[in-house]
């Protein structure tokens, strides 16, 4: 089965990295390029698109299901599950 991502890659973490980076500064926050941030939403739509897609296909929203069939981590998979599902998307 193909991987919804490369494994190891973790939304959790790469999400939080972002957010601790543009906390400590205001001047991050006042330089960042609006195309970098364009870029991650868009990442992290498409993200959204495959596990929506994959927890349709294999009727399951268990964390360990979607973190094995998209190479995610299990925190990952738990935050993406609750996203989607407070956004209705699942």
């Amino acid at each position: 089965m193909a991987t919804c991502m490369d494994e190891g890659v973790d939304p959790t973490d790469m999400c939080q990295s972002m957010v601790d980076k543009v906390a400590r500064s205001k001047q991050l926050a006042s330089v960042a390029d609006p195309e970098i941030l364009s870029l991650f939403e868009d990442w992290l739509e498409e993200l959204d698109g495959e596990v929506i897609a994959f927890a349709r296909k294999a009727g399951s929203t268990d964390p360990s299901d979607l973190a094995k069939g998209c190479g995610l981590s299990r925190s990952g998979a738990e935050f993406l599950i609750t996203k989607l599902k407070r956004e209705g998307k699942l």
